[in-house]
Order: C-alpha cells, then structure tokens, then sequence
C-alpha cells in the first residue's frame, strides 16, 4: 500500500515484494566488496598510508597510477557501502600526497624538489592528471563536509584560475591552458623530451615487469620520443574543468562556473571556425596549431599523433581528443544548454561522413594529418556517443549507440538479464583479483606503482549505472545520474542497509525506479535525490496509480519490513545549481 503526503514527511510504502534476485546481488556485491578492500588494503598499503611500492614519476608507471589502485572506492561508499571504505581512501589520499611530495627526481628539472607541490602534481598532462585525481573529486559526493577536502578542491582551482602566481596556466587573454604539461608549477613552455614524460633512470631487468610492454628503461624512453610538442593547449585539458566544477558544487561562487564556461565556450568557437572539428592544438597567440607548425591537427596526443612502438617497432595511433568531453559535460551540468553535446555530435556525424568502402567494407577514420583522414577502422567513431545520447536524452542520437547489450540494450528492453548477469561477473572479478592479490609475491622494492592496480578489488560500475542511472565515469568528468540515494538515519550518502534500487526506465523528463527494503523485521528510510548533485528537479512520484506532488529535488521514501514497490517520477533535468551539500542541509 502506498500512503502519500506531504514532501516533508514522504511516501509510506508497505506493500509487501518477494526479494528479486537483482536486490539480493546488489547487497551481496556491497558485502564482498568491503571484505576485499580491506584485505587489499592491508596488503598494499602501510600506517602511514603510503603504497608500497617504488615511487617514481613518469606516465608509464607515476604518481596517477599509485591513486588509481583505489578506482571507484568512493563511487561504492556514496552507493551505500561501508564507512571504512572513506576511512581507508582517506588515509590513502593522505599518504599519498606526503609520499609523492617526499619522492624526488634527479634528472628531470621540474620534479627535483618533490613530484608533488602544494599537494598537487608539478607538471604533467590532463590524462594522468585526470587519472590521479579520481578518487579525491569522488569523494566529494561521498564526504564533502571534510574541512581538507574543502581546503583543497579550491586550491586545485586556483590552479587554473591564475589565483597562484607560482602556477600561470590559463592565458585569459587568448583563452587557452598554455601547454599540455602543467600543474602547481606552472606549464611547461619548452618541447618535452622523453626523459620528462618517462622519468629517471631506473634498474628493470629482473627486477620490475613493466606494464607497458618496454623490457628495458631505454625503451621506456623511447616509448615517449616522439612526445615533444606540448606547448599550447589540447582539448584533453579540458579535464581540468573537473576542478572549476567541483569547486562550484562546494562552495557555489559564481567565479568557477565562470570560468569553466569561458574556457569551454571558447573550445566551442575553434569547433566551429575549423570546420566542425576540434583542433588538437593550440598555439600561445591563440591560433590553431600555431605551436605545432601551422597543424591544427598536430601536438602529444592530437590528430596526428602516430608514433612507433619501442618494444615491436609497429606504428601505434594516440589520438586523445576524446577526453575533450569532460569539459563538454562539465559545461552541460552547469548550465543545461545542450549546445554542448550538440557541438560533440556534429563531430562525430563530420568524421564518419569521410567513410570510405574497402573491398566491400565500410571503413571510418580515426586520425587526421597532412594527407587528411586516415586509419580508417570497420567502426565508426564513437567517442563519445553514449554521453551525447545521455546529456541529451534526444533519440535521434540513439543511433550511434549500441542498444543490442549491455546497459543501453537493458534500458531499451532488449538486454532483460543485464542486472543479474552483470552484477554475478562482478563477484566472479572480485574473486579472479583476490585470488591474483594473494598470488602476487612482489615486494615494495620490486613493484611500480602500476601493478597493484590490476588488484584493486572494486567493479562498482554495473552497480552504479543500475543504482543511479548513469553513464561510465572517467578523468573527472561530471558524475552524470538520474537518481542519488541519502541515508538520513545515518546521517550519510549512500542507499540505507537492507535496501536496493533498481532504475529501470530513463527518458528525458521520466525515470522509472524500483526501491525495496530486503529487511523482514525492520523499517528503512531513504531520501532520493534528482542527480548526482540535486541538479534534477522532481515534479512528482506515481506510485501504485496513486501520483504524490514533489515540486523538490529530493523525496523521502518510508519502506516497510521487506516491501518495495515501482516509482514512476516526472522531472526537469540540468536545471538546479549542482551542490555538494547532503539534502538535510538546504531547502528545496
């Protein structure tokens, strides 16, 4: 039965729903996941909360890489998973930034006093960048109320906002971050070299197994050679708009979002003066490929950025544009204006319209140099695709997203089983990297920061997309979701304990949820939120036929001992500020 009231007492549920098996995995895969970090935190990591392992700077195996062994632990606990998850990445965070400060180079210039200065990394490009810093954005939907974390986020910020005179990287003039290599000492304005990306001299043979296929440390060089034109700017630092954006949820000053807009609308511009396509450089005057000699196409990860593999010699194509897109989403969930994913689209249609039929085969490019298109694939290029349609929720963008399987096939009804099967991989992969973790004999002076990685024990993302009704999240982009679930009992983000939800149905202005409460002696309260940050007004609740005006972004469901029940709610989308701030502590 469902009993409707007012906003501030909620919506009674007490009809009675046997436990499906898609709840009943929900809480298992919480359950087994916490008993897997704890061990692998034991196992990895010290008192002081350092990783133990050799630290070093460098893309292959760097400081991003230490942090990315806690991928997705934040997502889990602001899911509903245990609180000594916060305290283990916390204490994590913590010995992190000690330990990359403490850790030095000899050869390379910039790093010699600390790989990290003011508690963020001396200089380095947007994909590590973004990679490293991960788990700390996260945990602002899952603790911000932490006064370092506060400190920090707009520390970060600053960075990028001019606000620290040792750190100059956005020319507000010309509207660029002046080189693809920056951070809390600034950018780098000379050409890179392979020792800067690859870091200093170190023993390998018979001592480390480098997991990027080099044998010896002068192929680890050589894998970065070629990596030299990193003055002016590159869509993927556009990443960095993650901090303007968090920065605005915390604290809601105008002067973030200010920015973020003025550096996206401004890559929004070069779209459109270069045909559609996103340049992939530009220069310190401000004009496309003025720093990669006249190549709008050229610069480290652009257009053109082929380059030749150390270990077998084959050509290798790193083209980076794609990360782009979390600036593109940042943007979006600021403002609402689709005139963001819209620009991505008309991208995505220009380059697969160069298609071209190989012995009788459709080919679509992936790169662009002097000679125009090339690497042309029997795909086509769909960076991107699935955040359009999602932003958007336009179905004339449904077409270039597979709805055959996975995620999208189950919200089309065409991939039923999707929630079991998805989430029963998921305990066999916890399984497969426990085993791995207790099989792995290295000691910290013989491990990279790279290999425990491949033990981190977390797949939150199957559960995060049925929970929350949202897209994959990488290098700091916006956490885009329908729904957010609120523990008020505790006083904590994250679905109440006994509790499951599953989102069901999305549509632009619909989300079909169904919430139940497994336990059979005691009654649970939840508080749904419309988004990831209340940015999603709810217009009303249908229950049983029975429709509760909301007119919030936040509703209160009052579940019975093992009663659940689906909930059809009408809403406006991307049209409330973002916020940080946990549902008891504002109105609306």
């Amino acid at each position: 039965m469902t009993i409707p009231s007012s906003n501030r007492a909620g919506i009674t549920i007490s009809t009675p729903m046997a436990p499906p098996q898609w709840a009943l995995l929900e809480r298992e895969l919480f359950r087994a996941h916490v008993k897997a970090c704890k061990e692998f935190y034991a196992k990895y990591y010290d008192e002081r909360g350092y990783l133990q392992m050799v630290p070093r700077w460098g893309g292959n195996d760097g400081p991003d890489d230490a942090m990315e062994s806690m991928v997705d632990w934040p997502t889990l606990h602001f899911l509903g998973g245990d609180d000594s998850l916060v305290t283990m990445y916390k204490h994590a965070w913590e010995g992190h930034l000690k330990q990359y400060t403490e850790a030095k180079t000899k050869d390379i210039d910039f790093a010699r006093d600390g790989m990290y200065y003011k508690e963020f990394p001396v200089m380095f490009d947007w994909q590590h960048n973004g990679e490293g810093l991960t788990v700390f954005n996260l945990q602002g939907l899952s603790d911000p109320y932490d006064t370092e974390f506060q400190r920090r986020v707009k520390k970060y910020a600053g960075f990028y906002m001019n606000e620290d005179p040792q750190a100059p990287n956005y020319d507000p003039k010309h509207k660029i971050i002046r080189s693809s290599l920056n951070g809390s000492r600034g950018p780098m304005l000379r050409k890179a070299t392979g020792l800067d990306w690859a870091g200093d001299p170190i023993e390998v043979e018979g001592r480390f197994k480098p997991r990027h296929h080099e044998r010896t440390y002068a192929e680890m060089v050589a894998h970065y050679k070629d990596y030299n034109d990193v003055p002016g700017d590159h869509p993927q630092n556009m990443v960095s708009t993650g901090l303007g954006f968090h920065a605005y949820a915390l604290t809601g000053d105008p002067k973030y979002k200010a920015w973020v807009i003025e550096y996206v609308d401004a890559w929004l511009e070069r779209m459109e003066k270069n045909g559609g396509i996103i340049p992939s450089n530009i220069g310190l005057d401000g004009v496309p490929g003025s720093a990669a000699n006249g190549k709008w196409y050229g610069g480290v990860y652009g257009w053109s950025f082929t380059v030749v593999q150390p270990h077998d010699g084959k050509l290798a194509n790193r083209n980076m544009v794609q990360l782009g897109l979390a600036g593109i989403g940042n943007a979006y969930q600021l403002t609402g204006d689709k005139k963001y994913p819209e620009a991505w689209a008309k991208m995505l249609d220009i380059i697969n319209s160069n298609e071209k039929v190989v012995d009788g085969q459709k080919m679509y490019p992936s790169m662009y140099g002097e000679n125009g298109w090339y690497a042309f694939l029997p795909r086509k290029w769909n960076r991107g695709a699935e955040e359009v349609y999602y932003w958007t929720m336009d179905r004339k963008h449904l077409s270039r997203v597979d709805t055959t399987t996975g995620w999208y096939g189950f919200l089309e009804g065409n991939n039923p089983n999707f929630p079991v099967e998805s989430m029963q991989r998921d305990l066999l992969s916890i399984r497969q990297r426990v085993e791995g973790m207790r099989k792995d004999d290295t000691t910290a002076d013989t491990r990279l920061s790279d290999d425990p990685m491949v033990y981190n024990p977390v797949f939150a993302r199957s559960l995060f997309a049925l929970m929350m009704g949202g897209p994959t999240m990488t290098h700091a982009r916006p956490v885009s979701a329908r729904l957010r679930y609120f523990d008020p009992a505790r006083r904590r983000a994250g679905i109440p304990e006994d509790c499951a939800a599953l989102i069901e149905k999305l549509a632009d202005e619909e989300t079909v949820v169904t919430l139940i409460n497994l336990s059979a002696s005691e009654d649970r309260t939840v508080v749904v939120q419309g988004g990831s940050y209340a940015e999603h007004q709810m217009a009303s609740v249908t229950v049983d036929g029975v429709t509760t005006p909301v007119n919030s972004s936040q509703v209160t469901i009052n579940l019975g001992p093992v009663s659940g029940a689906r909930m059809t709610i009408k809403m406006k989308r991307n049209c409330n500020p973002p916020t940080f701030t946990f549902p008891w502590d504002r109105k609306g």
